[in-house]
């Protein structure tokens, strides 16, 4: 019994993802945090560029979608995080210290 997929199938699941990618929906970069404000739920954070937002080296304040993703970090923490813009504003939708 043969698990392999269609190459059709494989095609559309590369395509997705490079849509998803070029969306800027899956948007990784390193970084450091600068500031946290758990009660306006930000992050401001100086990162490398991020060229699947179009978006050179800079430092910037970023939402959180919720107060549990900026538990256990700290100013000073050097991160790996995934961003992208959802109505106009960068949201940061994963992060981990490194």
């Amino acid at each position: 019994m043969s698990t392999r997929q269609p190459p059709a199938t494989i095609a559309r699941l590369l395509l997705c993802a490079g849509l998803a990618l070029a969306s800027g929906l899956a948007s990784a970069a390193d970084g450091e945090i600068r500031k946290i404000d758990a009660a306006q739920m930000r992050l401001t954070l100086k990162h490398e560029a991020i060229p699947s937002l179009d978006m050179p080296a800079m430092t910037m304040t970023y939402k959180a979608p919720s107060a549990t993703l900026l538990q256990g970090l700290a100013v000073g923490d050097q991160v790996v995080f995934e961003a992208e813009k959802r109505d106009g504003a960068y949201v940061v939708t994963a992060i981990r210290k490194k």
